[in-house]
């Protein structure tokens, strides 16, 4: 299958949380948009593994991708070494994404900024020729492949975007793949601990986020992204 994007998060919901918005609205483009989660969050405070699965399969649905996998890397423990940097390679060559959509450069949870790494180094060496790899043991040798860009959604921390995308129309859409997952925010009947993002005013900050971004362009909604490089246009009359 060859996708036009594919967005990679560290844990499941984080795409959800910095694109989901944009990828939805891909997606009623058209586009082919496939999802990566590194790992199964088995680390988080509130819910488990089974339930984030069953969550994600719900978010998946929502947002109408065109697949879904899980590296199952071990949460807060996974390295961008050669080992991981080949495992996503594959998955790279594989799907052939234009675009790669992954975490933010810096932010609170440390496997964020790692992740984003991560994909970024294994985008770069997916090109490379002299890296063999199958995709099964079996299977034939893959050919090079490199995304045309990578981008960067924004999480935790206020980062400067370096462009946003307009999102309106679409953010009931993003908010319920966000609440797809139950066990991980705000839920007055919830007797699970509290966590920085299970509390009333971080699911409020969802909104504010992207209707603040989007009064900057003076539309409804936006979601912001940094980039590695710069973003050329063909026109001054392609920008907002």
């Amino acid at each position: 299958m060859k996708l036009d994007i594919l967005a990679i998060g560290a844990h499941p919901d984080d795409v959800e949380l910095g694109c989901s918005a944009t990828i939805a609205k891909e997606v009623a483009q058209g586009k082919k948009v496939g999802i990566i989660d590194l790992t199964r969050g088995e680390l988080g405070t509130r819910g488990s593994v089974e339930t984030r699965e069953e969550e994600s399969a719900r978010a998946s649905e929502i947002l109408g991708l065109a697949f879904r996998t899980n590296m199952e890397f071990k949460d807060a423990f996974f390295r961008n070494d050669q080992f991981h940097q080949i495992e996503l390679i594959k998955m790279i060559r594989q799907y052939k994404p234009d675009i790669v959509l992954c975490n933010a450069v810096d932010d609170r949870h440390i496997d964020h900024g790692r992740a984003s790494k991560l994909v970024s180094d294994a985008c770069f060496l997916s090109g490379l020729l002299k890296i063999n790899t199958r995709f099964e043991d079996d299977g034939d040798w893959q050919d090079p492949w490199r995304p045309k860009q990578v981008y960067h959604y924004i999480q935790w921390k206020n980062l400067e975007p370096d462009f946003v995308v307009d999102v309106s129309g679409f953010m009931d859409k993003k908010m319920q793949a966000v609440l797809a997952y139950k066990t991980q925010f705000y839920d007055a009947g919830s007797t699970e601990p509290e966590t920085p993002i299970s509390s009333k005013n971080f699911t409020d900050s969802i909104y504010y986020r992207a209707r603040d971004l989007g009064r900057l362009i003076g539309v409804e909604f936006a979601e912001g992204f940094t980039v590695e490089r710069y973003v050329g246009v063909e026109s001054l009359f392609d920008l907002k």
